[in-house]
């Protein structure tokens, strides 16, 4: 089977230039890999079960980063988290070296998930927007991060009669994001509804393989669904770092203000 980045790139040889200035009746271009239809059939010989199997045309997938960017802009979590980034971090306080150096490698090339644990102020949610931000502005990449009860609220207003979103949409943003970041998991209000639509979010990346990161005060993970809980604690798929730092609130004023890079 020849891979889809080859497909794609014979597709576009093959329909050539004559595409490119192709206009749709709203005067819109047209793509010129898929000719507009959104999804390419996999070029794979009878009997594969790949055959026959349709897939999604870059310009969808491009489509989706869009979708995703201005969900980000409308959910406003990643804005408030702006100046949090790898620079204004100061990995020399003590307890936090080892979790800095994990944020930066999951940041430079964001697979699996990575488990952020540690007391109110340690520099968990630091790192993790750091992570974001990096994705977002060095990797080109869509993130989410959602303080976990606040994601829940979001997801609840869905079902007022003046949303101009629906459930469907909100959830899948979540759940199918090129990096999801949750933070403060475990401090939400553990309703069967919340259970269940963590549960869902969390099984769906976990299944799929997605990156996530999650921060948490739970230095444990009793307290979590057991089948959160178990996919939390697959060590083949999740690092977790504990960050045994003081509150930086409490810190000197000229304590975590930057670090050289």
């Amino acid at each position: 089977m020849r891979p889809i980045g080859e497909v794609l790139r014979g597709i576009a040889v093959e329909r050539g230039s004559s595409m490119e200035n192709t206009r749709t009746s709203s005067d819109e271009p047209i793509c010129p890999i898929c000719n507009g239809a959104g999804f390419l059939r996999m070029d794979a010989p009878v009997g594969s079960p790949n055959f026959g199997r349709m897939i999604d045309c870059r310009c969808k997938l491009d489509e989706r980063r869009i979708n995703a960017r201005r969900r980000l802009h409308q959910f406003g979590e990643l804005h408030a988290f702006r100046e949090k980034t790898f620079e204004t971090f100061d990995p020399r306080v003590r307890g936090t070296a080892d979790a800095f150096q994990a944020a930066l490698d999951f940041a430079e090339n964001p697979g699996g998930w990575l488990v952020l644990m540690g007391g109110y102020g340690c520099g968990k949610t630091h790192l993790a927007a750091a992570i974001a931000n990096y994705a977002l502005h060095d990797l080109n990449m869509a993130p989410i991060v959602a303080v976990v009860p606040d994601l829940l609220d979001y997801l609840r207003t869905t079902f007022g009669p003046d949303t101009e979103t629906s459930y469907d949409e909100r959830f899948s943003a979540f759940r199918g994001a090129d990096l999801l970041i949750l933070d403060d998991l475990g401090t939400e209000n553990t309703t069967p509804w919340a259970r269940e639509k963590l549960f869902q979010i969390i099984n769906h990346r976990y299944n799929e393989q997605l990156p996530l990161v999650v921060t948490t005060n739970l230095h444990d993970f009793d307290r979590m669904d057991a089948r959160v809980r178990s996919r939390l604690s697959d060590r083949q798929l999740a690092a977790h770092f504990k960050i045994d730092a003081e509150d930086f609130r409490g810190r000197g004023p000229t304590q975590g203000r930057g670090r050289p890079r």
